[in-house]
């Protein structure tokens, strides 16, 4: 009886022997017929599946009644079986390379549309999709998430790209191909950067090299190029209204973001929506930075006298706080297919807000040495009317006038501490007008 047993035993375990290598297939390139490793093979069950090994081979054991059976591969073209119909190829499956590329556009390198490949310089580029993953509180920190662009923040307001060494007046913004800054504005480092709103951004490329031929002689660092929401035709999608809505909060400094944007789409006509509401507390710093960035003490005013209170908390770093709004409406019309025009407006505002680094300064005597240092409401609008012009000819093949006038406001508030009330508070205004015409011919060539 034992001996039976054991025979018995021994038949199954030859039979399921048999049975697994029976099931066993291997995937080729149909071209080359060289074995193809990780191919997905996956039946409608979720819990049947399997990924070919180095020599292209894989075992289907638990597919024996699947009717569907799908094998996927990066860069090949996807197919599908049944079991009976692998057995009758004796579990050998050929796959097809797929013949398509996909080329990444750039922007911001020279004006038009590239493909990354015929770029001789560095490009990086952030996308929507990145933008929803860094999910960055202003358009400082998403350059700043990226890791692509460092960063300068002396309060929670701030933030000055910097690339290869060069700032301000060395880099160039461009929103929708115009510049913001130019060789006006100061050296030292600048926040104009948060004015564009992150979440109205629909492409962001970074230029890692001088851009003096396209843009001037103060793109000499890098140039950084901003393209916002752009209005779709009805021939370009299906949808004739679309839209979506944003709320964040945010426990670091208690942000509490809000955002809604609304596209609407014709035939001829296009137009996009845009508007940001956020509200930023007193940022709360980590439990493990220098002391020296405590803030242990900060300054109030009371009957006309400046007055040390002590800060219960001090990694809230008391008063760096503030609010601002960003509104967009952009408008396109396009009479023909050589012809489209669209008109943008773009507004942002702040509230005032603190320079931290000032606040936590002490002087010799071991007071506060400011007792306020505040940057004022910092504005900027832009009205931008942009045409573009298709046309074959002998001198250009497209064209592209862009008129433009923005509007900056910003303002520095400060006022030493003191035990009276005999230093007076300074209040620096700056208001400033760009108008700029930009007129760009494109003529291809074989």
């Amino acid at each position: 009886m034992r001996i039976l047993i054991y025979v018995l035993v021994l038949a199954l375990s030859l039979l399921c022997t048999l049975k697994s290598t029976a099931q066993e297939l291997v995937v080729v390139d149909k071209e080359t017929n060289a074995p193809l490793d990780q191919v997905t093979i996956a039946a409608i069950n979720p819990n049947l599946y399997v990924v070919t090994n180095e020599n292209g081979k894989a075992k289907l054991n638990g597919f024996r009644s699947e009717k569907i059976i799908q094998f996927r591969r990066i860069g090949y073209k996807s197919q599908i079986f049944s079991f009976e119909s692998l057995r009758n190829l004796d579990f050998k499956v050929a796959l097809s390379p797929s013949n398509f590329s996909l080329e990444e556009v750039v922007v911001s390198a020279s004006k038009w549309g590239q493909s990354r490949r015929d770029i001789p310089s560095r490009i990086s580029s952030i996308s929507p999709e990145d933008v929803a993953l860094l999910a960055p509180q202003t358009a400082a920190d998403l350059l700043g998430a990226s890791g692509e662009v460092f960063i300068q923040k002396s309060q929670q307001g701030g933030g000055s790209p910097m690339i290869r060494g060069f700032s301000t007046n060395r880099l160039l913004y461009t929103i929708d191909g115009v510049r913001m800054n130019t060789a006006i504005f100061r050296a030292g480092n600048i926040q104009n950067v948060i004015s564009l709103d992150p979440l109205a951004i629909e492409g962001t490329e970074v230029f890692f090299g001088p851009g003096a031929i396209i843009y001037g002689s103060d793109a000499i660092g890098g140039v950084m190029s901003f393209t916002t929401l752009t209005p779709t035709l009805m021939s370009e999608g299906e949808d004739k209204i679309k839209g979506k809505s944003y709320i964040r909060y945010s426990s670091a400094n208690n942000e509490v973001t809000a955002h809604a944007d609304v596209s609407i789409s014709g035939k001829k006509w296009g137009s996009t929506t845009s508007i940001t509401s956020s509200d930023f507390g007193d940022l709360r710093m980590g439990s493990h930075g220098p002391d020296e960035y405590l803030r242990k003490f900060y300054v109030s005013r009371v009957d006309s006298l400046d007055r040390v209170v002590a800060n219960p908390d001090p990694q809230l770093q008391v008063p760096t706080g503030y609010s601002q709004i960003n509104l967009m409406q952009k408008i396109r019309f396009s009479p023909n297919e050589k012809l489209n025009f669209q008109y943008g407006f773009h507004f942002s505002e702040t509230s005032p807000y603190s320079r931290y680094d000032r606040l936590i300064e002490i002087a010799p005597n071991g007071l506060p040495r400011s007792a306020v240092w505040n940057y004022g409401p910092q504005k900027w609008s832009m009205n931008l009317l942009s045409i573009d012009y298709k046309a074959e000819s002998s001198f250009f093949d497209k064209s592209t006038l862009r008129l433009a006038y923005q509007n900056f406001e910003e303002s520095r508030i400060d006022r030493n501490f003191s035990g009276g009330n005999r230093f007076r508070e300074r209040t620096q205004l700056e208001k400033v007008d760009a108008f700029s015409i930009n007129l760009d011919f494109q003529k291809y060539t074989n």
